[in-house]
């Protein structure tokens, strides 16, 4: 937090968390900080859960009650009616009407509405129909009106390239390490793949870091031996 400062506009930020490879610990670096984020806004700190196929946010924050309190009602996520993603094909209520595609994106108010958390629909899906990613959008100028901080959940890139589409909407991107996944080559890739989509990164989070063993000196007379 005290690397990333703090805004200098009455517009919010929107920062995005990624990983190269699953498991390296992005949702929990991204929802940690939004949580300590949210401990200091003004305004409400937004955790957006950009993983439309497995989204997971707002069931651990709901499930960890001691550090994210109760949660508040259901509510939309869109403050204009705009979504950052498409329905493939669009949807269609009982009647043929088209259903907006930011009636699928909810979201719920934690820490006494100051952290808002995001949810996908996913099983409202008909058969066939999948979220793809707009590679431009109102939504994210939308909420940054609404919101001091935005924090963007993605899946890790060996799942999903929707970091590459989301990094050039985002103010910065912060890549998220962990010392004991995958290889050193396939983390400097996404660096090189983000900043040539136009991506800003600001930093790393080195995940799971041990403690160096440093080498005790012996001592008296028990350094001859």
């Amino acid at each position: 937090m005290s690397a990333l400062g703090r805004p200098q506009t009455r517009a919010g930020r929107a920062f995005m968390f990624v990983s190269a490879f699953s498991g390296e610990g992005v949702s929990t670096v991204a929802r940690e900080y939004a949580r300590c984020e949210a401990a200091f806004a003004k305004r409400p700190v937004w955790l957006i859960d950009a993983d439309l196929a497995q989204p997971s946010q707002m069931q651990a924050v709901t499930e960890d009650a001691g550090r994210f309190g109760p949660p508040g009602n259901l509510a939309g996520a869109s403050p204009d009616g705009s979504a950052f993603f498409r329905l493939a094909p669009p949807a269609r209520d009982a009647a043929g009407q088209d259903i907006p595609d930011h009636k699928y994106l909810v979201a719920r108010p934690f820490l006494d509405n100051r952290l808002w958390v995001t949810r996908f629909r996913v099983r409202n899906l008909s058969p066939g129909q999948r979220p793809k990613l707009n590679d431009q959008s109102s939504y994210w100028t939308a909420l940054r009106q609404h919101a001091q901080t935005i924090i963007v959940d993605v899946p890790a890139l060996d799942r999903s390239a929707a970091a590459l589409q989301l990094a050039p909407q985002m103010d910065g991107v912060i890549l998220v390490l962990s010392e004991d996944e995958g290889d050193i080559q396939a983390r400097i890739d996404l660096k090189s793949d983000i900043e040539q989509v136009g991506g800003n990164l600001m930093g790393f989070v080195y995940n799971r870091a041990r403690s160096p063993r440093l080498a005790r000196r012996p001592m008296g007379r028990f350094a001859a031996l």
